[in-house]
């Protein structure tokens, strides 16, 4: 144990407790607090459980062990633990401990997996002095502030590109500059994942090398990987599932699957400007239960397409901020590499 820090179990120093049930009517995106569920901010609502300032664990889901800090008026679900700490006087230096603890570890079941208060009750920390807390985090409140700096970039070169795509092509659902209109159908090959392969497995290896890809935006929907590819040439997807109309270009062959849609452009449509034709259109589907997109939902759309030569000059550019944002991608790296080593230099055994 490092010197002067203290050994105790999480209980004795937090209190923690679950919030109460709402139902999904009750949020709204125009509410005021958020409201913490087991994955994080489930939305927004016209009411608050809490002030201050709290460590906030995901108590229920795929995600449970996730930790937030929030300071200010929030609300919590019965899926998610409020951590008030009663001898620890820096919350940030609690967010960080409770975020190296892997407490995902923690949890039971398979189908809805669940941490219990009781069992995060017995995880023991360390608990250096309150000095010691702030040098630790002041140094990784710097680092990730850098690489949130950087994360900002990127966003700002992405922006970029979309704000070229209209100002060379306008606005493709007024299509002011009078471009011919094709069925997205006529214009693309387009077809809907099915089931996983039956050899799917979640490390590549040299049996499976082929990448399996679902509806998911995590990750750009990897799900994993297979033997043999169903899709051999470059193609856009398109989630027809969960957040709908969120594309990917996906350069090698690859399998879809779970109904994610699949465009595969005809020889007159850049790969890039289709990309960024169907972000614009920000294409929703319908449906209660279940919002899906389907391909006889998108076949029809109208796709203005310009002539060919001005697709690549568009895809040139864009070519040049994908090098920019690819350094600053390594530099992320790098820096999440340091501070995880400085994570575990810290709150490591």
């Amino acid at each position: 144990m490092k010197h002067n820090w203290e050994y105790k179990r999480l209980g004795d120093v937090c209190e923690m407790k679950s919030g109460s049930f709402i139902s999904a009517e009750e949020l709204s995106k125009n509410y005021r607090y958020p409201c913490f569920g087991g994955n994080g901010i489930r939305g927004y609502i016209d009411k608050y459980s809490h002030n201050g300032n709290y460590c906030i664990i995901g108590r229920v889901g795929a995600l449970c062990g996730n930790v937030h800090q929030y300071d200010g008026e929030f609300y919590t679900t019965e899926h998610a633990i409020v951590v008030t700490p009663i001898n620890i006087q820096n919350v940030r230096w609690l967010y960080y401990q409770l975020s190296s603890l892997n407490l995902r570890s923690l949890a039971k079941g398979v189908a809805q997996p669940v941490i219990s208060i009781g069992t995060l009750n017995t995880v023991n920390i360390h608990i250096p002095p309150i000095k010691t807390q702030e040098r630790i985090v002041a140094e990784l409140d710097e680092l990730n502030g850098v690489i949130e700096a950087k994360r900002e970039q990127l966003k700002q070169l992405d922006l970029l590109a979309q704000s070229i795509f209209y100002a060379m092509f306008g606005d493709p659902v007024t299509n002011p500059k009078g471009w011919n209109k094709h069925p997205f159908g006529k214009i693309c090959k387009l077809s809907a994942g099915g089931d996983k392969p039956s050899d799917t497995v979640k490390e590549r290896s040299l049996k499976c090398p082929v990448p399996v890809f679902s509806n998911g935006v995590e990750n750009e929907g990897l799900y994993g990987y297979t033997s043999t590819a169903k899709i051999h040439e470059p193609a856009l997807t398109i989630s027809g599932r969960g957040t709908l109309g969120v594309p990917f270009i996906r350069l090698n062959p690859f399998v879809p699957i779970i109904r994610l849609i699949v465009a595969i452009p005809s020889e007159n449509v850049s790969l890039v400007y289709l990309f960024h034709l169907v972000k614009s259109l920000n294409l929703k589907g319908n449906g209660v239960a279940i919002p899906q997109l389907t391909v006889p939902m998108i076949k029809d759309i109208q796709m203005p397409i310009p002539p060919l030569s001005l697709q690549e000059q568009f895809a040139a550019k864009v070519e040049a901020i994908q090098t920019q944002k690819a350094e600053i991608q390594a530099s992320i790296k790098e820096l999440q590499t340091f501070l995880n080593s400085r994570m575990d230099y810290w709150f490591g055994a």
